[in-house]
């Protein structure tokens, strides 16, 4: 039994040296186009996984790489931070030179109120100086260890800062077991109503609504959405994040 044992382990980390893996097919992010694509589940790159080519959700990094690695995968996509701290550590594989894509989170306010836009700007400021947003992206990206700190109250809090957010757009906005949302954006906008000293109030609505839903005013502002076209009917505020999504590929 011992003998066997030592051939199987033997023959795992001969695998896992690369012998017999698979050869990369992928050389640019064109390349991933049709292919079967890691990611990890919960994550906005197995939507982007879905679009481009086949998708197979992992639970945990180490799983998709260990999967890449033997060929069972062509490759994975990730967000750029976690997936350099990943390949770090992970022979045999490499990220591609060129990003998958790259966009940046900003939120949407009403073009007649031009005086929210100034004070979401300052607050955006003063979180981004005190690292809190940096924090917060690392925190749902990178799966760092952060913790927001609400300041302590010294007035009450007058006003009601009215935010759209979608269900199911994890890491940034979705619901717990318990029906409560939660994620980057919902700890963002919370911070920023802590910086005003307004009570806020989240209304759920559907990504492709979000745009329409501050344009009509029915929300304030609405967080979850990727500027565009959209930008001729809302103002934007300035970026709170960048996403930075990479592909990994066998070496």
């Amino acid at each position: 039994m011992k003998k066997l044992t030592a051939i199987v382990i033997t023959i795992v980390l001969f695998l896992l040296a690369g012998c017999g893996r698979a050869p990369n097919e992928v050389n640019t992010p064109q390349d991933a186009e049709g292919k079967t694509i890691g990611a990890l589940a919960g994550t906005p790159s197995i939507r982007l996984a879905s679009e481009i080519g086949m998708p197979k959700a992992f639970d945990s990094a180490e799983l998709m790489m260990s999967a890449l690695r033997l060929g069972e995968i062509d490759c994975a996509i990730m967000e750029s931070t976690t997936a350099a701290d990943l390949v770090s550590n992970t022979p045999g594989v490499r990220i591609l030179y060129e990003p998958l894509m790259e966009y940046e989170q900003r939120i949407a306010i009403p073009k007649e109120n031009a005086a929210l836009l100034v004070a979401v700007d300052e607050a955006l400021e003063e979180l981004e100086r005190n690292g809190t947003l940096r924090g917060l992206y690392n925190k749902y990206f990178a799966r760092r260890n952060f913790r927001y700190e609400p300041p302590e109250e010294t007035e009450p809090r007058t006003g009601i800062l009215t935010v759209a957010l979608p269900p199911d757009s994890p890491p940034f906005s979705f619901m717990d077991a318990d029906g409560k949302f939660v994620g980057m954006d919902v700890e963002v906008i919370i911070a920023i109503s802590d910086y005003l000293g307004v009570e806020l109030k989240v209304l759920e609505y559907d990504a492709w609504e979000l745009v329409t839903a501050v344009w009509h005013g029915r929300a304030d502002l609405a967080l979850g959405w990727h500027p565009g076209e959209e930008e001729e009917l809302i103002n934007t505020s300035m970026p709170y994040a960048k996403v930075v999504q990479v592909v990994i590929v066998r070496r």
